[in-house]
């Protein structure tokens, strides 16, 4: 009974196995790099299994990495379990955690659903989303490693179970009967061995984990979009559908699109390059207008005023000058900022100058 694939990748380390857990353990690196996907995204989306999951695999990851090998004596030991038991034994902690995972998701999607209209439309028909978010939590975890099973069996009873909410209206208790009635039609009706494991290019492993992570993202927006709140200065408590709304018609808002607008006017006539310019002059990389506001000038000032000024307000602000302690500090601050104001602009006017003359002289090289 062979239960290995073809064109065997490249042997993973224990080591790097748990260099991966200890440093990315809770986003579920290492299972990615042990070509778990399934187990790594439940890690990504729970924080590490709530964290228990990630402190409970220290000792599980030798046993990975053989898997993901297909360690000769791991695999022999694994065609035994599987001519002994038709199907997978039951796991009471794989069966915690699809019971864990489906709540969890199920519930980020009843709560990603708007409560009240948006922009009209009344969105709560979503809630019929809840039974199959949640059958894919545990179906996804029952997924994981040497298992699989198909989705059907979980949807049907989490679906069957869903209508309990109209009788039962503590949340807590339907929504657990729900995952409950999931977890085990999975658990009796769907779960097999998985005989062959998946070999997946690296690009398509991590688009379909990039898609999956931008749906369960999308419900943590939905949630903190609808039921979010943010307090204001007064200690009072604003839904942030309502702040957004009021910030995009903000006079500071309204301000920021027609800067964007006139920068994208001037970018159409002078060219984006044109636009870079402007914003690195803006950005001030020398500090030149900085230097000049210290020491009140203007950039049309010539070399001569700027060592003027600098000696003049050198000697007004010396600390030596200052006899209170408690004033000395910010005299000397001041002090340097003088300083330095000088030696940038000195600088400055060096530099041009110089490029000055070394274009003067190659211009008149060339005639």
């Amino acid at each position: 009974m062979s239960i290995k694939g073809d064109n065997m990748p490249n042997k993973k380390s224990v080591l790097w196995a748990y260099f991966f857990w200890l440093f990315g353990g809770i986003f579920g690196v290492h299972h990615f790099y042990l070509r778990r996907d399934r187990h790594a995204f439940v890690w990504w989306s729970t924080l590490g299994g709530f964290g228990i999951g990630w402190l409970g695999e220290i000792f599980r990851i030798p046993r990975y990495v053989r898997d993901a090998n297909e360690d000769p004596k791991h695999m022999k030991e694994l065609v035994g379990r599987m001519l002994s038991n038709k199907k997978p034994p039951f796991s009471m902690n794989r069966f915690t955690g699809m019971l864990m995972v489906g709540y969890s998701w199920g519930q980020m999607m009843m709560l990603a659903v708007p409560p009240d209209e948006f922009w009209g439309l009344n969105l709560r028909y979503l809630n019929y989303l809840i039974p199959l978010v949640a059958a894919l939590g545990t179906w996804t975890v029952g997924n994981i490693g040497r298992e699989e099973g198909s989705l059907k069996w979980p949807v049907l009873a989490a679906y069957a179970a869903y209508p309990i909410r109209y009788y039962i209206y503590d949340e807590t208790v339907w929504f657990t009967l729900m995952v409950l009635a999931s977890a085990f039609a999975f658990d009796t009706f769907s779960k097999q061995w998985r005989r062959t494991p998946r070999r997946h290019s690296l690009l398509k492993r991590a688009s379909v984990l990039g898609v999956c992570a931008c749906l369960y993202l999308s419900l943590w927006c939905g949630y903190l979009y609808f039921h979010g709140t943010i307090t204001d200065s007064d200690g009072d408590e604003i839904p942030i559908y309502e702040a957004l709304h009021h910030f995009t018609t903000s006079p500071w808002w309204l301000d920021v699109q027609q800067c964007l607008y006139d920068t994208y006017q001037y970018a159409q006539h002078h060219g984006w390059y044109e636009v870079w310019k402007q914003i690195i002059e803006l950005s001030d990389p020398h500090g030149e207008q900085n230097a000049y506001k210290v020491l009140g000038l203007g950039p049309e000032s010539t070399q001569q005023e700027i060592t003027s000024t600098w000696r003049r307000l050198s000697r007004e602000n010396h600390p030596d000058k200052v006899k209170n302690e408690s004033l000395r500090r910010a005299a000397q601050e001041r002090f340097m900022e003088i300083q330095q104001a000088y030696e940038i602009l000195s600088n400055s006017k060096h530099r041009r100058n110089r490029r000055n003359k070394k274009d003067n002289t190659e211009q008149y090289s060339g005639r």
